[in-house]
C-alpha cells in the first residue's frame, strides 16, 4: 500500500481555523510529534539528505533553470523592492513576486553587466525572476540571510557582516544606484508594478554531490524544493487535489492558509482512501516541527476525543 506525507505551514498560519468532524475525528486519533526542527528549510532538510551536508541554493536552482551548474560556486542575486522608510529601509518584495518578466530581464541586465563582470561575478538570469552570480570556486562568502528571513523587515539588519560583507554590502549599493536609475522603472510604474531597485544575495555555494529523498516523488510549485527533488530526480508538478501516482509520495502544501480548503481538496480524500485500505500512512508535517500520523488501525481508538485544530 501507498504512503503519503503532505507539507504543511506552521499550525499558527491557519489562525485557529477548526477542522470539520470526520478530519477532527482522524486528528484526535492519530499519533502526535514534536521537536522536528523550526521553519522551512528544517522541514525540507527532513526529507532530503545532502552530501556534503551544506544547503546551496543558488546552485541547485541553476542547475535546475540552465543545467550548467557543475564546477562554479553561485551566488543568487535576486531582483528586489526596497522602500526607505523613517527607520531605514524595509525589504518588501523579491523575485517572483515583483512579476518580472523577458523585458525586464533583457533591461535591467546589460546595466548590471559591467558593474558584477569587473568585480568578477558574471551575472545572468536563466529565468527572470532569478538572477546568478558565477563565482570562482572556492570564493569565501559571508552568511546571507535567505529571502523568507528578511522580507518585511529592515533590509539593515539582514544585510551582510563583518570584513567579508562589506565588499558585499558595497556592490549592493552601487547596484542600488544603477537599479534606481533605470529608466525601465517608469515603465513598470506607468503598468502599476513596483520598482525594481535592489538585489538580494543569497544561497551562495556549490552544487552538492548527492541528495537523497526520502520519497519516491515530490509533488510541488516551490522553486527549491523543486530543485531539490530535481536534483534527486522525484520532481512532479503538484495536482489541484489529493490523487497518488506511485507508492510514496510527497505533497508540498506549505503556502496554504484556509483549513477548508485544505480539508476539502487534500485531507478529506486522503482520509478516505486510508479508511479504503489504499494508504498505509499518511503524515502532516508542519513548518513548526509538529507532526501528525494516520495508519489504518487508528480507527479502533474510539475512546479518543476529537482534535480540531493542527495547534493542539
Amino acid at each position: 500500500m501507498a504512503r503519503a506525507t503532505f507539507l504543511l505551514p506552521a499550525a499558527k498560519r491557519f489562525g485557529g481555523q477548526q477542522a470539520g468532524a470526520d478530519v477532527a475525528r482522524m486528528l484526535g486519533r492519530a499519533d502526535r510529534a514534536q521537536g522536528g526542527g523550526d521553519g522551512r528549510r528544517a522541514q525540507l532538510r527532513r526529507h532530503f539528505q545532502l552530501t556534503p551536508d551544506h544547503w546551496p541554493m543558488a546552485a541547485l536552482t541553476r542547475q535546475m533553470d540552465a543545467g550548467d551548474a557543475a564546477g562554479s560556486a553561485w551566488l543568487r542575486a535576486d531582483p528586489s523592492y526596497v522602500r526607505p522608510d523613517i527607520n531605514g529601509a524595509r525589504l518588501l518584495a523579491i523575485g517572483a513576486a515583483l512579476g518580472m518578466d523577458d523585458e525586464d530581464r533583457a533591461a535591467f541586465l546589460p546595466a548590471l553587466r559591467p558593474l558584477f563582470g569587473d568585480a568578477g561575478f558574471p551575472i545572468d538570469a536563466p529565468h527572470p525572476s532569478r538572477w546568478y552570480l558565477r563565482l570562482p570556486p572556492g570564493a569565501k562568502l559571508p552568511a546571507f540571510a535567505e529571502p523568507g528571513d528578511a522580507l518585511g523587515a529592515d533590509l539593515f539588519d539582514h544585510l551582510a557582516e563583518g570584513s567579508e560583507g562589506r565588499r558585499w554590502r558595497v556592490l549592493l549599493g552601487e547596484a542600488q544606484v544603477v537599479l534606481h536609475n533605470h529608466p525601465r522603472n517608469a515603465q513598470r510604474a506607468e503598468q502599476g508594478r513596483p520598482p525594481v531597485n535592489s538585489l538580494w544575495f543569497w544561497g551562495g555555494g556549490v552544487l552538492p554531490d548527492a541528495v537523497r529523498p526520502a520519497h519516491a516523488a515530490l509533488r510541488s510549485g516551490d522553486e527549491i524544493a523543486l530543485a531539490l527533488a530535481d536534483a534527486a530526480g522525484i520532481a512532479r508538478p503538484l495536482p489541484a487535489v489529493f490523487g497518488l501516482e506511485s507508492g510514496d509520495e510527497m505533497f508540498d502544501l506549505h503556502e496554504a492558509r484556509d483549513l477548508a480548503a485544505l480539508e476539502r481538496d487534500w485531507l478529506s480524500p486522503a482520509c478516505a482512501a486510508l479508511a479504503r485500505g489504499e494508504l498505509r500512512q499518511l503524515v502532516l508535517d508542519l513548518a513548526d516541527g509538529r507532526s501528525w500520523s494516520f495508519t489504518p488501525g487508528q480507527r479502533w481508538r474510539f475512546w479518543r476525543k476529537p482534535q480540531p485544530r493542527l495547534d493542539a
